[in-house]
């Protein structure tokens, strides 16, 4: 396993759609553990490929606290197929975003279709912690940030500050 560079705002990459899956092969293993190693170092509790640049259907999360096992899910092609009624606002960070929270309202629980890290098609129903970062990393498959959850405003300033903060780097 290898760590990974995660991709940062403002690169038009975290724009695209990613493509599905054709099948979860050893590359694809691979990708899901270098993202695993990735997001435990970064740290964070979920990692889309496309936040490292491979624009393909894939995710990992895991929400367990530091006193429990991990417990890693691996996602290819996840697919949303129920969200529940009721909402749960909860303050999001992403690795991609590096010091910007932003409070989001989405659905409490989420039921997803997708096939795990040995090929197997899966369905889990989540709520909590879990359901957030599920709706969040499958926004990320989407083109979806969390900047995209706030004025355009303050949009357009945080993409501002990183840019400057890239040019100052380079």
């Amino acid at each position: 396993m290898s760590k990974l560079e995660i991709v940062k705002v403002p690169d038009p990459i975290l724009r695209e759609t990613s493509t599905p899956v054709e099948s979860v092969n050893a590359d694809v293993r691979r990708l899901m553990d270098d993202m695993l190693e990735t997001m435990y170092d970064a740290p964070g509790v979920g990692l889309a490929a496309i936040q490292v640049g491979v624009p393909r259907r894939v995710i990992v999360l895991d929400v367990s606290t530091d006193d429990e096992e991990p417990q890693p899910f691996f996602m290819a092609n996840p697919e949303i197929v129920h969200l529940g009624e009721a909402m749960r606002t909860h303050e999001e960070g992403c690795l991609s975003i590096p010091g910007v929270n932003v409070e989001i309202e989405r659905p409490a629980d989420v039921t997803v279709r997708y096939v795990d890290r040995e090929g197997a098609a899966q369905e889990l129903t989540a709520d909590g912690l879990l359901a957030t970062a599920i709706q969040h990393e499958v926004d990320h498959l989407d083109g979806k940030l969390i900047i995209d959850f706030m004025s355009r405003l303050r949009r357009d300033m945080i993409i501002r500050k990183f840019r400057k903060q890239r040019q100052a780097s380079d």
